[in-house]
């Protein structure tokens, strides 16, 4: 068994549909980031296992979903939880893990039809993986939010990053740590209805993400 952490904030019009396609052999955590618009319960009341993160911030709610996970396999697997990736893509995710042939696989995003990734999410997010490939000579082409990794070895990264620097400080930590890593495409989709991106819904929210991970470059 696989855990899945998926970060959330009020994303009650997706996780329906999200965790109905979620594949045999994974198990959900919803890391509750104060969700107002019944979240929590919706995912409660679906079986999903639910964890209450106060402190706000993408890298808080990933954190706190992996400190409560408890995979059988050892294998944590992190996605957003606003219906813009296949669950069904989940294996190709956590199987090079599980195989031993990485320590961490990140994903691709390739996208799934007009406006599923905006321009100016694409350009930011492109910029910062060019710096990434300078600085460490990772091959990876995109700070993606869907990935895999061994819980135990992720926890033992002493992460600090707690906003949206979280997967590039992973990343840099990786490199920094010799671990394997490699990239697996995936599909991106156009967001569940009702449901918006807190990075690539809007200029103010990718200029915010990337303004985190400069931090994390700089620091």
């Amino acid at each position: 068994m696989t855990d899945v952490v998926l970060p959330c904030l009020n994303e009650a019009e997706a996780l329906p549909a999200l965790l109905a396609r979620m594949p045999a052999g994974y198990r959900v955590i919803i890391a509750d980031n104060g969700s107002s618009d019944g979240s929590a319960a919706i995912a409660r009341s679906l079986g999903a296992r639910v964890v209450s993160v106060p402190q706000p911030g993408y890298g808080a709610a990933v954190h706190a979903g992996i400190v409560a996970a408890d995979p059988v396999d050892g294998v944590v697997c992190v996605m957003d939880a606003d219906g813009s990736f296949d669950p069904a893509q989940l294996p190709r995710v956590a199987d090079p893990v599980r195989a031993a042939a990485a320590d961490l696989a990140v994903s691709r995003r390739r996208p799934a039809g007009r406006g599923a990734w905006p321009v100016h999410a694409r350009a930011g997010n492109a910029l910062l993986a060019h710096r990434l490939r300078r600085i460490t000579g990772l091959a990876v082409h995109d700070i993606g939010p869907m990935r895999a990794v061994r819980r135990d070895d992720l926890l033992a990264l002493g992460l600090r990053d707690r906003r949206f620097g979280y997967p590039l400080e992973l990343l840099l930590s990786a490199a920094r740590a010799g671990w394997t890593v490699t990239e697996v495409e995936v599909d991106y989709h156009r967001r569940a209805a009702g449901t918006r991106s807190k990075v690539t819904g809007s200029v103010r929210g990718t200029v915010r993400a990337i303004r985190d991970m400069r931090g994390v470059l700089a620091g």
